[in-house]
């Protein structure tokens, strides 16, 4: 798989059924090795162990219903009460980021409410910061720590 801009970490990786499958800490079990999920797992990690993020808190492929249509968030991260904090939506890396993937996750806010928006194709990330009081974001330099949100 491709290098990213993320910390490595002990990839657990298996064949099931002739194919390659990688262990999903959030979902504890083994789930198809895409280039998409290689950038989940890792960016997962770097949250967990780099930013301290508790694995409690966070979901993997979380289903909405939006305007009739179910769609499925990535990653999402929850507060202590269960109410959802942070979006974060995967491309795979040869995928630039462009609008439409920050649509797509906005579209996905619209039924969360959340206070962060993260997008990340494993090389470039971005987080910002919802203002709903003022109707705007911020672009932030850098992932927030967990204990800083």
């Amino acid at each position: 798989m491709l290098l990213l801009n993320l910390p490595k970490y002990e990839t657990k990786i298996a064949i099931r059924d002739g194919k390659k499958v990688i262990f999903d800490v959030i979902r504890r079990r083994y789930v198809a090795l895409t280039p998409e999920e290689w950038v989940r797992q890792h960016f997962v990690h770097f949250l967990i162990d780099q930013k301290g993020y508790p694995v409690s808190l966070m979901a993997n492929e979380v289903l909405l219903n939006l305007n009739g249509t179910k769609k499925r968030c990535d990653t999402v991260l929850y507060k202590r009460d269960l109410m959802a904090r942070m979006i974060i939506e995967y491309k795979a890396p040869q995928i630039e980021i462009t609008q439409a993937v920050f649509n797509q996750i906005t579209n996905y806010n619209f039924v969360l409410k959340v206070d962060y928006l993260i997008v990340s194709n494993g090389i470039n990330h971005y987080c910002c910061k919802m203002d709903y009081a003022n109707h705007t974001y911020t672009f932030l330099e850098d992932i927030p720590d967990y204990n800083l949100l």
